[in-house]
């Protein structure tokens, strides 16, 4: 079996989320990880978690962290074999009703923070044969109530990992196309007010599987995938769609507790 021991990997978003499952297995078998977010405190508690680690804060949304992530990460632990960028975040708010800044915040850092944070590293900061991961979401193509920014930011991300995988075939681009997914801090900061009558309408129109997939789970399936990818640098894995096998649930009932 195929582990991620002894590969340099660096985590962007690791202190929540897929983000913080992917870098604590990571470090679980053996990679060399450097976990980069806003939080210092989430982030040592992760190293903590881990067992190990290298903790790196920085703000996506600012392009001079950025630039100074690549050179800690580098300096920390040499040329990368691995990044996975889980940097995300969603405003729930109906079309017409997006501000400026909730167009700004979710393409700040969905989107031009992994523009940055490739720009920064690619491609001299990754080591030969490198992978490059970014989450996306199932919604793209299929927005939902309340996440048209969210599935726009997201198809743009895709779109930015086509035109890298263009332009330097030497890096290998995956787009992760995650689904529902628990416990994670998505949809914390989210009006349950607006919540719930949103939620009503996914369900209505079939968009909710009746059992999430676990953060963890996840987490430890893609150490599993990327490490398989590293071992076979002669093959690119360009899409991958993970997503629960269970039907949609019918009823709010069903939603599973945070």
């Amino acid at each position: 079996m195929n582990t991620l021991e002894g590969r340099r990997v660096l985590v962007v978003g690791a202190s929540a989320g897929i983000g913080r499952a992917f870098a604590t297995a990571a470090a679980r078998q053996g990679a060399t990880v450097a976990m980069a977010a806003r939080r210092a405190d989430r982030l040592a508690e992760v190293v903590a978690e881990a067992g190990g680690g290298s903790a790196v804060v920085a703000d996506v949304t600012e392009p001079l962290d950025c630039l100074r992530l690549a050179d800690q990460v580098v300096a920390a632990i040499g040329p990368i074999d691995l990044v996975l960028y889980a940097a995300g975040t969603a405003t729930l708010r109906h079309v017409a009703d997006m501000e400026p800044e909730d167009w700004q915040r979710v393409l700040g850092t969905n989107l031009l923070g992994l523009q940055q944070v490739a720009k920064a590293l690619v491609p001299g900061s990754l080591a030969p044969g490198a992978v490059v991961g970014a989450l996306s979401s199932e919604i793209v193509g299929h927005p939902r109530h309340g996440m048209v920014g969210y599935a726009a930011s997201k198809a743009a991300l895709e779109e930015v990992l086509r035109g890298w995988r263009l332009e330097h075939p030497e890096v290998r681009f995956c787009t992760v196309t995650v689904g529902a997914t628990q416990p994670t801090e998505f949809g914390d900061a989210f009006d349950a007010e607006v919540l719930v009558p949103i939620l009503d309408a996914w369900i209505r129109h079939g968009q909710l599987p009746s059992t999430f997939m676990d953060t963890d789970d996840l987490g430890s399936l893609l150490t599993d995938l990327f490490a398989t990818m590293l071992a076979h640098p002669g093959i690119g894995i360009e899409h991958l769609l993970v997503r629960s096998p269970t039907s949609p649930m019918t009823t709010i009932a069903e939603l599973p507790a945070q």
